[in-house]
């Protein structure tokens, strides 16, 4: 096939890499302009269009894909590959291969259609998500589903995991899908209507509430790295905290360390509370866990108002475990974090 490839990010370049290695011939790529990034405040470029660089490829970068009927159909793909490429595809652009235009979407659609599927499932505890190969429609990442592939996310797992894990399987699916399509087999599957989106991530995702259940505090810690990471406050100070583990404050001792007595854990204002330190972290205090049935083990296997917090950054400093923050800010038990 003659291939037009559609990407921006990091997500995308397995895909790219694996269209670029296989038979099939990549005949342009699309992506989103330069855009200012950093402390310096300069242009840069994303990962598509430095991979494409290197590869030889010709990029092309519209602000939109208005008008852009005419250049795709001068290229005259057999097929349109887009992976996160950040922009809705215009009717046009959707009719024009004979093929049609085919999705790499991050997620088991038709749950978590939308910006940050990789993200939300992560924050939200979930036990699996996958890739979908889609046939792409006018609508947000609800056209018929031509391939999925399942993964499933551990209890330590963070987003950037599971992005790696998701991309190299969507450029292995990818491949088999474009073969399928050649070859005239397969079938494509409509997506029910109903679905649930997740959503572009905002300043609200990132700041810890302490008042939260440990385990919500773990998945948003987990969720967020490597980006944009989950902050909290320390004498003023941001800090950013990366990696979190679940502990059950009913053991007499955690890590060689034992936690305070306290039956207070719930309320508001112990939670962020330093109650002791363990030998890589923070053991702090949180919101207590929903109580589920008495009779659920996996509501008591959970970590229940404390997190050990293992490795933080405060601002303009390197990464650090949790027990060298502490070393270094000459911390004391009973001071909080906010």
């Amino acid at each position: 096939m003659r291939i037009v490839f559609m990407g921006t990010p990091d997500f995308a370049v397995p895909a790219l890499v694996t269209l670029v290695g296989s038979e099939h011939e990549v005949i342009g790529v699309l992506c989103q302009p330069d855009r200012v990034a950093g402390r310096g405040k300069k242009e840069r470029a994303c990962s598509v269009k430095e991979r494409s660089l290197a590869l030889g490829l010709p990029v092309f970068q519209p602000e939109t894909l208005k008008g852009a009927e005419g250049f795709l159909t001068e290229l005259a793909p057999d097929c349109i590959v887009v992976a996160a490429y950040g922009q809705i595809l215009p009717e046009g652009i959707l009719a024009a291969p004979r093929y049609g235009c085919v999705n790499v979407h991050a997620s088991l659609l038709p749950a978590y259609r939308g910006a940050a599927p990789i993200h939300r499932a992560v924050m939200n505890g979930d036990r699996e998500t996958g890739v979908t190969i889609m046939r792409m429609d006018k609508g947000l990442d609800t056209g018929d589903v031509l391939a999925v592939e399942r993964v499933c996310i551990g209890p330590e797992a963070t987003m950037g995991e599971i992005h790696d894990e998701l991309a190299a399987a969507g450029a292995r699916l990818l491949l088999e899908t474009l073969r399928d399509l050649e070859r005239g087999v397969g079938a494509a599957k409509p997506q029910p209507p109903e679905g649930t989106y997740a959503a572009k991530l905002g300043a609200d995702d990132e700041k810890i509430q302490w008042t939260r259940p440990a385990s919500v505090i773990h998945n948003q810690i987990r969720g967020l790295n490597p980006w944009p990471g989950a902050y909290t406050w320390f004498r003023g100070e941001k800090v950013k905290i990366w990696r979190s583990r679940l502990v059950r404050p009913e053991y007499a001792q955690v890590n060689d360390v034992v936690l305070e007595n306290s039956e207070s854990g719930d309320a508001q204002g112990c939670c962020g509370r330093l109650v002791g330190i363990s030998a890589r972290g923070l053991l702090c205090r949180t919101g207590q866990e929903e109580k589920a049935d008495a009779g659920c083990v996996e509501n008591e296997a959970v970590g229940e108002g404390v997190l050990e917090i293992l490795e933080v950054q405060p601002a303009g400093k390197k990464r650090m475990s949790g027990r060298d923050f502490y070393n270094g800010r000459a911390m004391e038990t009973g001071e909080c974090f906010t």
